[in-house]
């Protein structure tokens, strides 16, 4: 599920992600669609950020005695638990040991051999086959996992950008491949309708160079190449009128948004 597509859906399991209220399987799930998918990941680490300085008003609470106690107890159970599993791994071991091997007598006849040189031959044969097989439904498993690696999207650029109170405002991720710019609103701010959002790169050593004027939806995409956001550090949002500026001028309102852009090494 590209759950990145689904921005109110998302905001809400990255919420009770990091407040630690989403559990079990709901949250290893998401806790694998973050390692998968750079959206979901810059979410989450968003809503850790914003709760990580409530965290730091909170006063320290001492725990109860009862709950060392508890744990103490656990602890307790799983070593003898431990244990015995080790008594009866060993048990069993020596009970195998003196075991008398019951077909001694039978391994010197020379029908056994017979029999087991032609169950041999037989087992060959089939691994054999089941090789064969296997290695054509690997093939065509392997030939199905290229097309799917090929149409999802590969992520190498990120950017949170944020306002002048540090506060996240856009995420914008970008894909070379398909050569798309992903921004998703992730703050409140919405442009009054004469004005529109207009994305800047700002290259080192020259001016800002416009990658596109963003609509009112909250997940929208932008053609760019790889050429227009490589080596650039720095996004920007401005705030323009309806339609945007042309990009040779730079931004003619105020600089709301800005971020730096971030190239994944992995």
């Amino acid at each position: 599920m590209k759950i990145h597509q689904h921005p109110e859906l998302l905001e809400r399991l990255a919420s009770s992600y990091a407040l630690g209220t989403l559990r079990g399987g709901a949250r290893r799930r998401f806790e694998v669609m973050a390692r998968e998918q750079a959206p979901v990941r810059a979410a989450a680490l968003i809503w850790q950020s914003r709760f990580a300085s409530i965290n730091e008003l909170q006063p320290s609470v001492q725990p109860d005695a009862a709950v060392w106690t508890r744990i103490d107890n656990l602890v307790q159970a799983d070593r003898e638990q431990a244990q015995l599993y080790a008594r009866r791994n060993a048990a069993s071991q020596a009970e195998a040991n003196t075991k008398p091997a019951p077909f001694t007598g039978w391994l010197r006849s020379l029908t056994v051999w017979r029999g087991i040189s032609a169950a041999s031959a037989f087992a060959t044969v089939a691994a054999i086959a089941v090789g064969v097989n296997l290695r054509q439904d690997m093939g065509s498993e392997i030939a199905k996992l290229q097309t799917q690696l090929q149409a999802t999207p590969q992520i190498e650029y990120v950017a949170v950008l944020a306002d002048n109170q540090a506060a996240a405002s856009m995420l914008v991720t970008f894909d070379p491949k398909s050569k798309k710019l992903t921004l998703q609103r992730v703050g409140g701010f919405q442009e009054a309708g004469d004005k529109s959002l207009q994305l800047w790169a700002l290259p080192p050593g020259s001016g800002p160079k416009s990658l596109g004027v963003l609509g009112g939806e909250k997940l929208l995409r932008l053609t760019a190449g790889e050429n227009d956001v490589r080596d650039v550090p720095t996004l920007a949002i401005s705030l323009e009128p309806k339609g945007g500026v042309p990009g040779e001028g730079g931004p003619t309102g105020p600089v709301l948004f800005k971020g730096a852009l971030i190239q994944k090494m992995l």
